[in-house]
């Protein structure tokens, strides 16, 4: 089984048992937390997946750390430890969120802009851009970045819309240069 499969199942069934017990959003949110956690930590990465650390105390860390997180995703890391599967964790918090995100018809953007955006334009960006990739709104991801000058970029998926001034102005140019 490779790896992207086994990530899938474990996705499915976590997505499964988070929505039998009413605990999406929940769950989510901890599986979001943990990814940062996971991904910017790359000691406590090493640590999990080191074969020197026994079974039982990384169970005991894995409690210790995450006392706060929801229990369904706690349970979950603990069966990832037995299966030594630890290592799969991006994988499988991806997936996940894929699933959650169908069904609650979201997509994750991504929009760049020259400033840190307001609700009301996130709102006005979230209402315009998703009826583009038929979804009922986005969870905005906003990127300061002024190298782009001025407008936004917005990223869903593999899709990119630029209307920044950046691009214009490299457009403008590629035209009068030929």
């Amino acid at each position: 089984m490779s790896n992207s499969t086994a990530a899938k199942r474990y996705a499915i069934a976590l997505f499964e048992l988070a929505q039998q017990k009413n605990e999406l959003r929940s769950v989510e949110e901890d599986l979001r937390e943990l990814k940062i956690v996971w991904n910017t930590n790359k000691e406590l990465n090493t640590l999990f997946t080191s074969p020197k650390l026994s079974l039982d105390k990384k169970k005991e860390l894995i409690r210790q750390i995450f006392t706060t997180a929801n229990p369904i995703v706690i349970n979950t890391l603990l069966v990832l430890i037995d299966k030594k599967r630890l290592g799969e964790v991006g994988n499988i918090i991806n997936e996940f969120m894929t699933l959650s995100n169908e069904a609650q018809g979201v997509a994750d953007a991504k929009v760049y802009s020259t400033r840190a955006l307001t609700e009301e334009e996130r709102t006005n960006i979230s209402i315009a851009f998703a009826k583009n990739v038929g979804k009922q709104s986005l969870r905005i991801e906003n990127i300061v970045d002024p190298s782009i000058i001025g407008g936004i970029r917005v990223q869903i998926g593999n899709r990119i819309y630029d209307s920044s001034l950046i691009t214009k102005l490299d457009r403008l140019k590629r035209n009068l240069i030929g």
